[in-house]
């Protein structure tokens, strides 16, 4: 029995464990980038953002 099976369930799993990673990565700098223009300008938008659930744009 040789090895080459083992070899490659390893560079396949050790590639999908990478992509897994680089998505997850991903996913999280561009929820920070939506989180950022998300914020009001003012106390009083905040406010009625909270209270309505809509975003006052000034």
């Amino acid at each position: 029995m040789t090895a080459i099976p083992l070899i490659i369930a390893l560079v396949l799993s050790v590639a999908v464990a990478v992509g897994y990673m680089l998505v997850l990565v991903g996913m999280r700098q561009e929820d920070r980038r939506m989180r950022l223009a998300d914020v009001p300008p003012s106390r009083a938008a905040s406010l009625a953002r909270r209270v309505t659930g809509c975003h006052v744009r000034g």
